[in-house]
């Protein structure tokens, strides 16, 4: 069912050239009819031989493509079946006032609120003015109507329906959250530095008490009080060190801010230069900053979120080290460039001063480094592309495992199949794989197997996120089911909104979230994602009757 539905969801239409989906579908006139479209003859094309791509190519013309993303998205979060007013507190508030705060970029005069999940006389204000704005009854209380126009705005100001690109990547981002084993404190210095660093700024920008920091990877007295802040404000030991614990609840407030805003580090839509400041300024300074730990001879700019001359100097130093019209501004090419430079060093694939892409030399079979490490990557992509190139592991050694791909890939680019890699195999591989990872929908969340041991209260981790995520979007078509939010730890509104979710398809009612429970539930997510399960139907086979 998974597989299926993966299959289904993840391969899409597009117009050559684009990244946006092109919207087809199949009417024949007489069981199926939409306005303008007439495909007779669908089965006569079929049986001559023709593939599913040649028969759409016949009805809706030769410049278009079929192409895959391998990743699932979350969506907001439904409404939770009662009002939400002036006194209410928990998950659901909390959601929305990061959703109002995001709203207020763009409507100044609604006003910031405090996010802490309260529902205060400040926030009952910003509803009202929300409300008014937008010809609601402005009454300061959230109830569905409300609740769903806030959400309806709160995407339309996101662009969280333009298409632009994550790209995939084998293991995340420069950090996946997981915990190096490392203890920072003040003094401590370095990339995890740099890390924690960025995310107490992103959470500082929806926090009002955490104070937003320098990243410089310098663990200095500015980090120690806004780590300090951080642990005060999220029920930790306020020591102002950074051990697993208070690791983990960074990562865990960062992740969960980014999936309430949508995709991170998707291209903003519109090009960055002088003078522009924000969130998007300080990724793009933080991308700069750590290409400079690789390409020594590229500037080092303040990542302060506010695009000065400094950092204008930076992106045309970045743009020419990397072939790129040297302009200081900050366009959609660079934009990709900067984040496929990041990825790359992010998970170690980058050898000594060579660019990614870059020819490192004929692999083979018993070589071994970063540019095997690349090699693999772009394997693993295209992999998740076309099943019939093998899976890889990303372990830097060339081994048969590698071989084997490299073969099958050649044999599917036309390329002479003796499982080396030379400068052609390279080049057309490379090509190819970063074609497919800037194609595609935004996506934010990736799939996760069972963790193994089943998810119960007091649980928590990327497999609780993760879940909670399907079980959001299960109950946002599904009233019988309840989410709390997407959260990182199991709690017991997590436990009851397992139990509905069981209830629905039809499992033991017992809260804890087994094999049959994780594969229900991701089964059912992505089925209603992809449109193969018509929102609110029955997820189970109805009886016949009779």
């Amino acid at each position: 069912m998974v597989r299926l539905t993966d299959d289904i969801f993840n391969t899409y239409i597009r117009k050559t050239g684009t990244v946006n989906p092109y919207f087809s579908e199949y009417c024949d006139g007489k069981t199926v009819s939409c306005k303008g479209l007439k495909q007779w003859g669908t089965v006569s094309l079929a049986e001559e031989g023709r593939s599913a791509l040649s028969i759409l190519k016949y009805y809706y013309g030769s410049n278009i493509e079929i192409v895959r993303s391998s990743n699932i998205a979350a969506i907001p979060a439904s409404y939770p079946g009662s009002p939400l007013r002036q006194g209410s507190r928990g998950a659901n508030v909390f959601t929305l006032q990061r959703q109002l705060n995001r709203i207020t970029k763009d409507y100044p005069f609604f006003g910031a609120l405090e996010v802490d999940g309260v529902f205060g006389s400040g926030m009952a204000a910003t509803v009202k003015r929300f409300q008014r704005q937008f010809s609601l009854t402005a009454d300061g209380t959230v109830g569905r109507q409300t609740w769903y126009k806030i959400s309806y705005i709160y995407v339309s100001v996101k662009d969280l329906a333009e298409l632009t690109s994550e790209g995939e990547t084998s293991a995340g981002s420069l950090s996946d959250g997981t915990w190096g084993g490392r203890t920072l404190r003040s003094g401590s210095s370095g990339s995890a530095v740099e890390q924690l660093q960025f995310w107490l700024n992103t959470i500082s920008q929806y926090v009002s008490s955490i104070p937003s920091v320098t990243v410089d990877g310098r663990f200095g007295s500015g980090t120690a009080a806004a780590v300090r802040a951080f642990q005060r404000r999220y029920g930790l030991t306020v020591d102002g060190v950074v051990g697993e614990n208070t690791w983990n609840a960074v990562y865990a407030q960062f992740f969960s801010i980014q999936s309430d805003n949508g995709t991170p580090n998707a291209y903003p839509g519109t090009p960055l230069r002088e003078g522009a400041s924000g969130q998007n300024v300080r990724l793009v300074q933080f991308w700069l900053k750590i290409a400079r730990t690789v390409y020594t001879a590229l500037n080092n700019p303040t990542v302060d979120g506010k695009f000065g001359s400094s950092t204008r100097r930076a992106v045309a130093a970045f743009q020419r080290y990397f072939g790129l019209t040297d302009d200081g501004v900050v366009g959609r090419s660079t934009w990709n460039k900067l984040r496929e430079v990041y990825t790359d060093i992010a998970n170690d694939l980058l050898a000594e001063k060579l660019r990614p892409g870059e020819f490192p030399g004929v692999l083979r079979r018993g070589a071994s480094g970063r540019a095997v490490r690349e090699l693999q990557y772009y394997l693993y992509l295209m992999h998740a592309y076309d099943p019939a190139v093998p899976s890889v592991s990303i372990d830097g050694s060339f081994g048969a495992g590698t071989e084997a791909a490299v073969r099958a890939y050649q044999r599917l680019a036309g390329l002479t199949v003796d499982g080396v890699v030379g400068r052609a195999t390279w080049e057309n591989l490379y090509a190819q794989a970063n074609r497919l990872r800037l194609s595609g929908p935004v996506v934010s969340v990736k799939r996760l197997p069972y963790p193994g041991a089943p998810l119960e209260v007091g649980a928590s981790g990327q497999a609780v996120l993760y879940y909670t995520v399907l079980l959001a979007r299960i109950a946002y078509y599904y009233d019988t089911v309840r989410s709390p939010g997407i959260l990182p730890d199991y709690t017991e509104d997590v436990a009851a909104g397992t139990r509905g979710l069981q209830q629905l398809v039809g499992l033991p009612v017992t809260g804890v979230v087994d094999a049959d429970t994780w594969d229900a539930a991701e089964g059912l997510g992505i089925a209603l994602l992809t449109g193969t399960l018509e929102p609110g139907a029955a997820p189970l086979p109805q009886p016949e009757e009779g």
